[in-house]
């Protein structure tokens, strides 16, 4: 029978935080977490991790095990109900009444059928000294309830505890089938063109620089660029867009995009085990088991909630011995039952994490990826947002705007900068490539050095050149025109054999959503910060525009970092959003890093904590939306379970409250709070 395999061990008081701490951390905000690559084929992370020891496969119940959700897998359950409503109906409906032999023959069967598997894990976790867990406190209930008679109310107690079970089983596993559904979007096979022909393998298969065919309405398969002169992808999966993405041949193309309208030619520039499609998904199956810091604070609640309900039930039975007059054993017994079963902790320590699968999911459909459920709750508190400009607030699409030269050749001047250029990966450099449109010698290109923050230095052509910021020239006593600093657009300035040769400006476009963005943050009442390697007056006019609070330029990223540290020690919650390699430090040091996917360098999105995959900064508000929705569900489910268990307490405890009442409020208050969690997913940013 399924049953047994469907109760979950999320409810069990044993949840521990193994899962956050498993691997080499490193930390943000307190909370450890790490970014090994693992092999998530097939495998989905348990949302309560338990130690080896302590557990067998079948010893447990783990909500969103990916077991059968259907009836079909819980006809004992539904047998036990049956029989249940039966002699209700006989008894209420018709004043029918059997003998008790007569009730504990139909009654047992019923009890077993819908409560064996509990009774199973009470007995194995009693055998290792472990009663304070919520099975062995329903065996004590509904034993108890038998053994003053009360064998209708014990059965229900059972069932109704089992099909609460149930429908939380399935709320966390659509939970989980919702986040997997959104992303796991990787086909199964892939035309790849080999000497001439088209064959059909699997992706990973296919070496890098290989000429893969993908028909309208196919998905990509792997990483790469456009190798046809033109096509169409809807990148909704990816970006949550659905707006049609058109792309011109050497632009870059994506795993997970769908062509739209031609038949198209990519030439793979990844492994499949390495596409952005594969890092995401690592990312998000790794972000459901890294709790949050309310869900570790209700699994150490609920290790001391439970002991202390035992000790005031036993209270509740024994206390009443000494201080009331006609004191009945069986009533007083009675009402300790009813204080067990509505002491359950299950629609907390289920609900909770539920709501974080939901803040996760939510955010996976508009383009934004967790790391983790902890980073919804940093992003509640975050009141600094600190930026770099260029492909972060900026397209990082940069175009030639005029090319200036003393003393050489324009075509000579773009061929040694353009050669010296190939050696980067820096928007600028791609820029300048573009414009020189003949591809560089590479046999003419010796050793070529980046110095960080200031520019190249190579040997080209038996030539030494240097090409970068005013500053590098500085650093070399290189005497320029005055004229050279006061240009406001970006600047790439050239010096060959020691000797200033001229100068390239550069133009980059603001991203359409930036402004807005901005905006969006200030009413929010969010500081916002820029900060950039680009000179001062570039920074200052595109801060000027965007209404940016404060804006530095001419940084090193060590000085990046020293902002950032100093904004901390002024006790700032400060969000980074950066795209570069050199933004990687910056990330990891803010509360919460935040890494432009789709231009972010991988060192950067591997670093950060929180991933834009459409590189839209109107996202980062959303972001913070999402952790701030999700974090309101979450405490109301808190708060609504703990007020109705504190007063159903209170009133069993009296003598008001039944065990029908007991149950009835426990399971309803799992089920609202359940809904209320699910109730993220659906909710639109």
């Amino acid at each position: 029978m399924q049953e047994s395999k469907k109760l979950k061990d999320c409810c069990s008081t044993e949840e521990n935080s193994n899962t956050a701490t498993a691997t080499a951390p490193h930390k943000h905000n307190g909370q450890a977490h790490s970014h090994k690559n693992h092999n998530h084929a097939g495998h989905d992370h348990k949302d309560h991790d338990h130690s080896a020891e302590e557990h067998s496969d079948d010893d447990g119940h783990n909500h969103g095990s990916g077991e059968p959700e259907g009836w079909q897998s819980h006809w004992p359950l539904l047998t036990s109900l049956a029989i249940v409503l039966v002699m209700l109906t006989l008894e209420y409906g018709f004043d029918i009444t059997f003998s008790n032999y007569i009730q504990l023959a139909i009654f047992i069967p019923a009890y077993l059928l819908a409560g064996y598997n509990v009774l199973e894990l009470a007995f194995r976790k009693a055998l290792r000294l472990d009663f304070f867990n919520e099975f062995f406190l329903m065996s004590v209930a509904t034993l108890g309830a038998f053994a003053i008679g009360s064998y209708s109310e014990g059965v229900a107690v059972m069932v109704f505890y089992s099909i609460g079970e149930w429908f939380q089983d399935a709320a966390v596993n659509r939970a989980k089938r919702s986040i997997k559904a959104l992303l796991d979007i990787r086909p199964e096979s892939v035309d790849v063109i080999r000497e001439g022909k088209v064959s059909t393998i699997a992706p990973a298969e296919v070496q890098i620089g290989e000429i893969i065919q993908v028909k309208p309405g196919e998905k990509v398969a792997l990483d790469g660029v456009l190798y046809s002169d033109k096509a169409t992808f809807n990148t909704a999966a990816l970006t949550g867009e659905s707006k049609p993405d058109a792309k011109a041949k050497g632009e870059q193309v994506l795993a997970g995009m769908i062509n739209l309208n031609q038949l198209a030619q990519v030439e793979v520039k990844s492994l499949f085990k390495d596409s952005k499609l594969s890092k995401i998904l690592e990312m998000v199956q790794d972000a459901t088991a890294r709790k949050s810091q309310t869900q570790l604070f209700i699994s150490r609640f609920a290790k001391v909630y439970t002991p202390i309900v035992f000790l005031l039930a036993v209270l509740v039975v024994a206390l009443p011995y000494f201080i009331v007059a006609n004191y009945s054993f069986q009533e007083w017994f009675y009402r300790g039952l009813v204080f067990l079963v509505i002491s359950c902790p299950c629609a907390l320590v289920v609900s909770i994490p539920l709501g974080y699968f939901g803040g996760i999911g939510l955010a996976s459909r508009n383009g934004i990826l967790f790391k983790g459920s902890n980073f919804l709750d940093v992003m509640t508190k975050i009141d600094t947002v600190v930026m770099d400009k260029t492909g972060t607030l900026t397209k990082g699409v940069f175009q030639v705007q005029q090319v200036v030269t003393d003393g050489i050749a324009e075509k000579e001047f773009i061929q040694l900068l353009a050669a010296i250029e190939s050696k980067s990966t820096h928007p600028i450099a791609t820029a300048i490539a573009q414009y020189a449109e003949t591809e560089p010698n590479h046999d003419s290109i010796g050793e070529v050095e980046e110095i960080a923050g200031h520019g190249l230095k190579g040997l080209i052509s038996g030539k030494e050149v240097l090409a970068g910021n005013a500053k590098l020239l500085k650093k070399y006593n290189i005497p320029y025109p005055e004229e050279v600093d006061a240009i406001v657009d970006s600047v790439v300035v050239v010096a060959i054999n020691q000797q200033f040769a001229g100068y390239v400006t550069i133009a980059d476009e603001i991203k359409e959503d930036a402004k807005q963005a901005i905006a969006d943050l200030h009413a929010l009442n969010i500081k916002t910060v820029m900060l950039s390697g680009d000179k001062q007056s570039v920074v200052a006019k595109v801060a000027a525009f965007l209404g940016i609070d404060f804006a530095f330029g001419d940084l090193l990223p060590e000085h990046k970092v020293e902002k950032v540290e100093n904004l901390k020690k002024e006790g700032r919650s400060i969000a980074f959003v950066g795209d570069g390699v050199n933004d990687a430090p910056v990330v990891a040091l803010a509360d919460a890093g935040i890494a432009m996917g789709g231009l972010g360098s991988d060192a950067t999105i591997e670093t950060a904590d929180i991933v834009i995959q459409n590189d839209q900064p109107s996202k980062i508000v959303s972001a913070i939306k999402i952790g701030k929705v999700t974090r309101s569900v979450v405490w109301q489910n808190i708060i609504l379970a703990m007020s109705v268990k504190v007063i159903v307490l209170i009133l069993g405890a009296g003598g008001v409250a039944t065990l029908w009442e007991a149950v009835i409020a426990d399971v309803g208050v799992a089920l609202v709070a359940i809904l209320n969690a699910v109730r993220i997913q659906r909710m639109k940013m």
